[in-house]
């Protein structure tokens, strides 16, 4: 491990600590008594590695113990994670740890789970509640330090992960911030320009509704009764995974707190929900319409520029839903995906008929197209003029062919977004694949270590042949190779990524192509001619031709 002023340091065990234990159905909670505070949380429903009986194990190694206190005038006068509490009580859903500050400050922390087996109503398994006591044992006001605890550290989820999953965030009452973690790392910008040093810290000194850190498909995620005065962001390095050769780096949160001052022999008690678990987004949107504070934006569906254009915050959680309601039918995640590409295919059909049938109409006058641009090279306003007439003539929409990409690029987002985050499809195997989370690596080619993956090769397959049947308008060569060159642009942007993105990408393709060849085969209708003008002063001549007799 290197030893930088950067990273935050990686917490050792005590031998002498005594550690214990909650459980329900869902997780495993460990306490120990030095900081009085939550070691770690093992997800039993999630296996730490493919086909393995060990659960995911979130907090394992980090910075501190959640919600051990870790700056400002406690810490500084040692009730920090090296304090050891005494334990008051346990029982199978709660544990009680106290100690004493400056001989003056009784502190309580209580923690409690829900039991296994208990109604919805009893609130998520997966929610660890926190309340703080503090209580006054002198005769005297005491007025109380500004206090922080951490709310968890996380690491990578593999040797595949690159980090670019892992974020802190906030929400402060209007508006979910998020914090990458290479915010931290700096960077040497382009070509020297823009260049930045790595950072110790990213301070967030705002109010704090909810505080988040997670991984791709995990999160810490603590909302407290009361908002927070603030947040602090820190890389760490932690023990390289199995597969890694150098240290995973993660990310550790604490979130700051105000304390009310005590009178005499007064307490008060601060409580905090600490959700760990997936993300999985019908369970957090379900306790997030209770609280009312948007916890559901910890998945990020909607953050950043591209997003919001797309309107992936909107459409992401319906793909969500949709995708989860498949499969509670079906019970297999890549059939669900199936369903779901089928079911928006249908949805968006009545407008890709009309746009293929507008790129159709468009091939057609290409003739016609190319003599109007020769006979008024030379004046472009005829040229548009004359343009105009030709697509009324032949009622063409010269922006009808590129419907289909408005209406299908948002979707294409929106579940790309969505499945960056959903924990469900982790270790989830359909066909070849192992794991729809992750690439459908099938071999590796030895000389070079090169991964063979094969949905995303079907996928710009699929691409090869739709563009080979959809007609194409255009006559400029430069816009014909670049066509010719977007399958192979998408099979090299999207070879690495989850093989769900590629498996819906390919349905969408193999349905387009179908579609595509009944398009081709349908005859168009020719436009009936306008009747002829009138002459000025007359009435418009009737057609008087008498029905032909049967």
């Amino acid at each position: 491990m290197q030893s930088n002023a950067t990273f935050a340091p990686v917490a050792s065990a005590y031998e002498d600590a005594r550690y214990v234990t909650l459980s329900n159905d869902y997780i495993q909670a460990r306490f120990t008594n030095f900081g009085g505070a939550l070691e770690d949380i093992a997800f039993k429903k999630y296996a730490a590695e493919k086909s393995s009986d060990e659960p995911f194990v979130f907090n394992g190694s980090h910075a501190d113990p959640i919600f051990a206190f870790t700056t400002d005038a406690f810490t500084s006068k040692k009730l920090d994670r090296h304090v050891s509490y005494e334990l008051v009580s346990q029982s199978a859903t709660e544990v009680v740890y106290r100690t004493v500050f400056e001989n003056r400050i009784e502190v309580l922390r209580r923690y409690t789970i829900v039991p296994s087996g208990a109604p919805e109503a009893a609130g998520d398994p997966y929610i660890i509640r926190h309340e703080l006591t503090l209580r006054n044992l002198t005769g005297e006001a005491v007025p109380m330090p500004a206090f922080s605890f951490n709310i968890g550290t996380a690491s990578p989820v593999n040797e595949r992960d690159n980090g670019m999953y892992l974020t802190s965030g906030y929400n402060n009452g209007e508006k979910s911030k998020f914090i990458e973690r290479s915010k931290l790392a700096g960077g040497s910008g382009f070509l020297g320009f823009g260049a930045s040093a790595p950072v110790p810290y990213v301070s967030s000194p705002e109010q704090i509704v909810w505080a988040s850190v997670s991984n791709q498909f995990f999160t810490g995620l603590l909302t407290p009764d009361q908002p927070g005065r603030g947040m602090i962001t820190r890389r760490i390095e932690l023990p390289p995974l199995r597969g890694m050769t150098t240290p995973a780096v993660g990310l550790t949160v604490s979130a700051a707190f105000d304390v009310p001052a005590l009178a005499p022999n007064a307490e008060t008690t601060l409580g905090f929900n600490y959700y760990g678990g997936p993300k999985e987004y019908t369970r957090i949107r379900s306790f997030s319409k209770v609280s009312k504070k948007n916890e559901d934006e910890v998945l990020q569906f909607s953050s950043g520029f591209y997003r919001t254009i797309m309107l992936s915050g909107f459409f992401s959680p319906i793909m969500n839903r949709l995708m989860v309601f498949m499969h509670s039918f079906v019970g297999q995640w890549g059939i669900a995906i199936i369903m779901m590409t089928l079911m928006l295919k249908f949805v968006t059909l009545p407008f890709t008929l009309s746009a293929s049938r507008s790129a159709k109409r468009m091939q057609k006058v290409q003739p016609e197209m190319q003599a109007i641009r020769e006979k008024f090279k030379d004046n472009p306003q005829k040229l548009n003029q004359a343009t105009m007439e030709l697509f009324k003539k032949h009622r063409v929409n010269p922006l009808g062919g590129c419907l289909p990409i408005f209406i299908t690029m948002p979707l294409f987002v929106a579940f790309f977004f969505m499945l960056q985050s959903t924990a469900e499809l982790r270790f989830q195997s359909f066909l070849w694949a192992s794991d729809l989370s992750a690439p459908d690596t099938i071999a590796r080619l030895p000389w070079l270590n090169f991964p063979i993956n094969i949905m995303p090769i079907l996928m710009g397959a699929t691409m090869m042949i739709q563009m080979r049947l959809t007609p194409s308008p255009s006559v400029d060569n430069m816009q014909v190779k670049i066509m010719k060159f977007m399958p192979l642009m998408f099979i090299v942007f999207f070879y690495n990524f989850s093989c769900a993105l590629a498996l819906y990408s390919t349905v969408n393709g193999l349905f387009t192509i179908c579609q595509q060849l009944i398009v081709n085969r349908m005859k168009d209708k020719e436009p009936a001619p306008a009747p002829a003008p009138a002459a000025k002063g007359k009435r418009p001549m009737k057609n008087v031709t008498p029905p032909k007799k049967k």
